[in-house]
């Protein structure tokens, strides 16, 4: 049986398509078959490659799935609302995910879209997507001032909604990090209780998939792929 890992952030534009790429480049490496799934898109034209189009290209992968395209850079529920459609629900959207998932796949990565609050639907998050998938939450968080409020906010809620945190990635580590961004690193884990497993470096997202596949077991901590194939099989149990 397929199982889920989401992938969600703790907001907009930190590299959670970039670390969804570099996760699934890390499963296959580990053998695992994986495929990538985006419940909702915002702020495209129909035939625009998608998030999940562009994390499956980094990975070297072909099995990718987008569910719903709203037109509007905007937050799905409030793009969704200005185009006068539905509004989506997490019985929705995960039996969307899980009626396209090839039976022949270990895991599917689910890329929120924003950060964890960023609304899908009327009272609809992220959240309740993985709650309802029974998927733990990969969460990518920023490097510099403000991340540790901010992940530590995250974490909290995942916490409070029953829905597990698989580990903290940071999602855009610079060559030379300056100091807050070094102490932040040590900091996230003490303050949220939940480990740091990956820091993705700077331009990841301009590699071509053989330089990630090379790369990504400097990226990550050494068990994080094991870690979430063995939550995969806990939870199919």
């Amino acid at each position: 049986m397929t199982r889920f890992v989401v992938v969600s952030g703790t907001g907009t534009e930190i590299g959670k398509t970039v670390v969804t790429g570099a996760l699934a480049a890390l499963l296959q490496a580990h053998g695992a078959r994986v495929g990538i799934a985006k419940p909702i898109q915002t702020g495209l034209h129909p035939g625009e490659k998608g998030d999940c189009d562009l994390a499956a290209e980094l990975a070297g992968i072909d099995t990718s799935f987008e569910y719903r395209r709203l037109r509007e850079p905007l937050a799905p529920e409030t793009a969704a609302r200005r185009a006068g459609v539905k509004q989506a629900t997490a019985e929705e959207l995960a039996d969307a995910i899980r009626a396209w998932a090839p039976g022949e796949l270990d895991l599917v990565l689910v890329e929120g879209a924003g950060g964890v609050l960023a609304r899908l639907g009327t009272d609809l998050t992220i959240v309740d997507v993985a709650y309802a998938l029974q998927a733990p939450v990969v969460l990518v968080t920023q490097s510099g001032l403000g991340t540790l409020s901010n992940t530590e906010l995250a974490t909290n809620h995942l916490r409070d909604a029953g829905v597990a945190c698989a580990g903290l990635v940071i999602g855009d580590w610079p060559s030379s990090p300056d100091l807050a961004q070094r102490c932040n690193a040590e900091d996230l884990p003490r303050l949220t209780g939940v480990a740091l497993v990956g820091r993705i470096p700077s331009g990841v997202g301009r590699l071509g998939p053989g330089e990630i596949v090379r790369g990504v077991g400097q990226w990550f901590d050494p068990a994080l792929a094991r870690t979430l194939l063995g939550w995969a099989s806990t939870s199919e149990s």
